[in-house]
């Protein structure tokens, strides 16, 4: 098959804020829990919508839920909730909102357990980034058996809104997996010296 178009790989990226995004972030490997649970959460909160929608309301998601510190946000009462619900700045989902202190708790004893979010998460793929060999977007698997694998422990351990779709979309956003496609210029700068291929 052919190598598609360098330009394919940002087709999906229509307007410069997303464009910004999928250059400097997505992809990009995270080791910062902070970081890590914040992603966890937008993407959960990107379920139904676009994650155009979402990222235009991160600042907002950043100043409602204290930068996603995950001890601030495993604290936040019901009227800290309701308060947040009710704000039009952010997407209002009362099961989506609760989530994230839901998230943080779960965060917190992962945290316990593993010494830290980023051990957890980098774990199932033993710190080493799963690489795609991708020629096109529509190459691009929805979920795999890792994502499947993933939202199972996940929701076992308390998580909300990360079924294997979703999950998926968050190990590509946190560089767990690396999807930019072989023509992509920003594939190189993603990568990880540990790196494994995972096409299932």
């Amino acid at each position: 098959m052919a190598i598609a178009n360098p330009l394919d790989c940002r087709s999906w990226y229509v307007t410069d804020e997303l464009l910004a995004y999928h250059d400097c972030e997505w992809g990009h490997p995270v080791y910062d829990d902070q970081r890590l649970f914040e992603m966890l959460c937008l993407e959960g909160a990107s379920v139904g919508l676009s994650w155009r929608t979402i990222l235009h309301k991160r600042p907002a998601y950043r100043r409602l839920f204290h930068g996603f510190d995950i001890d601030a946000c495993a604290s936040l009462s019901d009227v800290e909730l309701e308060s947040v619900l009710a704000n039009p700045a952010i997407v209002r989902s009362r099961a989506k909102v609760y989530a994230v202190r839901d998230n943080a708790r779960a965060a917190q004893a992962i945290q316990r357990e593993f010494g830290s979010l980023c051990a957890y998460l980098w774990g199932f793929v033993d710190g080493c980034q799963v690489v795609g060999e991708w020629n096109s977007m529509d190459e691009i698997p929805t979920q795999t058996s890792l994502s499947r694998k993933v939202s199972v422990d996940l929701k076992k351990r308390g998580m909300r809104f990360v079924g294997p779709v979703i999950t998926y979309s968050f190990l590509q956003a946190v560089g767990i997996v690396n999807d930019h496609l072989l023509s992509c210029d920003r594939r190189e700068a993603c990568l990880c010296v540990c790196k494994v291929s995972d096409t299932t």
